[in-house]
């Protein structure tokens, strides 16, 4: 009876073509290691976060007075509403470090280098989308931590030339945060998760375009490659278990490890935290707003330090395929970004001291340092190796890549 209903399809829609051509049939490289898992678990925590924010609306009222009871009354009197709202908040945290696993993949790899700047970029544009949607979703629980977090974020569009205190008003809806912006924002909240699953529709149409890069920089021919299923689908049915299991404990026996403990407290206009901080994926970006003395220097250091990563396929200038496995320069320079960033969540999180308003500068100047530096160290890296002849293994498998691809086009002819 499947068959023929599939058959039946089939004479109408090409549903077996575009499974064995985009899922079943897919050729990848052999030797894929986990790190290639995240780009699933990114898109099935995105599920999560849409199936348990559909339930959650069902019960919450985007109402000033009524939000952070909706969200208590979610907690206690909705069947299974504790366990709705924590899936969402816990999905959030794990959302972020899944996407960010994803990109220090793709930045050790060099997996944003040529032809895969498109992939790169839409990636990036979900990354942005993806910051946006937690902002207002960290708005609605309308708790001390959210509305506060809410004044000091759309204050600093306050600083646009000419045009700040417009942007505020309509970022605002009103001349303070209130219910305008709660309304506004939970709309907002509640679309976005549909144009990013528009967004990934793109990305893995441009990456089943370029293919997947292959960690020992040989793009293979695809007859060199293996299927996607049922060798890869094994590997992330394992992943997703393995992340399901720390998921589950984090959601069931330390569901407020993502949550404020001021957010547990409604909304008071009239009394300020003692130290407001965002959540802990943004809190490297806060830590570089505060490293500025001057608003505005702060706002843009914080925007540019998000948006540089755009321009990596043009920084890095190294022919060396591989990513940092065959660059020791780079590989020396990543390792010190990802501590870098370490330091950043950490003075971001911290309560202001002189010392650590040093540290947090020295940081941010060496995280710009290090986009700055790329395009000298990656050229330099080249005459390096090959002036002590480490090049020549490198030239090898370029030529056994070339020679692949002539062997596969021979065959064709």
């Amino acid at each position: 009876m499947a068959s023929k209903v599939v058959s039946w399809i089939d004479k109408r829609f090409p549903l077996t073509a575009v499974i064995k051509h985009e899922l079943t049939e897919y050729p990848v490289p052999k030797n894929l290691t986990y790190w290639w898992n995240f780009g699933f678990l990114a898109g099935a925590v995105l599920m999560i976060q849409i199936v348990s924010g559909l339930f959650l609306a069902m019960h919450y009222k985007a109402d000033a007075q009524l939000a952070f009871d909706s969200v208590q009354n979610i907690m206690r009197e909705v069947n299974y509403g504790w366990l709705i709202r924590y899936m969402h908040s816990t999905g959030s945290a794990a959302f972020f470090a899944v996407i960010y696993i994803h990109m220090a993949r793709t930045l050790y790899y060099g997996s944003y280098r040529a032809p895969r700047e498109l992939m790169w970029w839409s990636g990036q544009v979900l990354l942005l989308m993806l910051m946006a949607t937690a902002f207002m979703g960290y708005l609605l629980p309308w708790g001390q931590m959210s509305y506060w977090g809410a004044q000091v974020i759309t204050n600093l569009f306050g600083v646009t030339p000419f045009i700040g205190a417009d942007i505020v008003i309509w970022l605002r809806g009103d001349f303070v945060v209130g219910d305008a912006t709660l309304t506004r924002f939970f709309v907002l909240h509640y679309l976005f998760p549909f144009l990013i699953c528009v967004i990934v529709v793109i990305h893995l149409v441009a990456l089943h375009y370029v293919k997947s890069s292959n960690p020992s920089g040989i793009n293979l021919c695809d007859k060199d490659n293996i299927p996607f299923h049922p060798y890869y689908t094994v590997k992330d049915v394992y992943g997703i278990m393995l992340f399901l299991i720390i998921f589950s404990l984090f959601m069931f026996f330390a569901p407020e490890t993502f949550i404020e403990a001021e957010n547990n407290v409604p909304a008071n206009p009239m009394v300020t935290p003692a130290h407001i901080v965002p959540e802990w994926y943004f809190l490297p970006f806060f830590a570089i707003l505060k490293a500025v003395p001057s608003l505005l220097g702060g706002v843009v250091a914080m925007a540019l330090s998000i948006m540089l990563f755009a321009a990596m396929p043009y920084l890095d200038r190294s022919n060396i395929p591989g990513g940092a496995r065959y660059r020791p320069f780079y590989r020396a320079m990543f390792y010190v970004f990802i501590l870098n960033i370490f330091v950043l969540g950490y003075v971001g999180a911290a309560v202001p001291t002189e010392t650590l308003t040093l540290v947090g500068q020295i940081s941010t100047a060496l995280y710009f340092l290090s986009f700055a530096l790329l395009p000298f160290v990656s050229k330099y890296e080249e005459s390096w190796l090959k002036k002590r002849g480490l090049d020549d293994e490198l030239a090898a498998m370029m030529a056994c890549e070339i020679e692949l691809k002539q062997k596969h086009k021979d065959s064709h002819q």
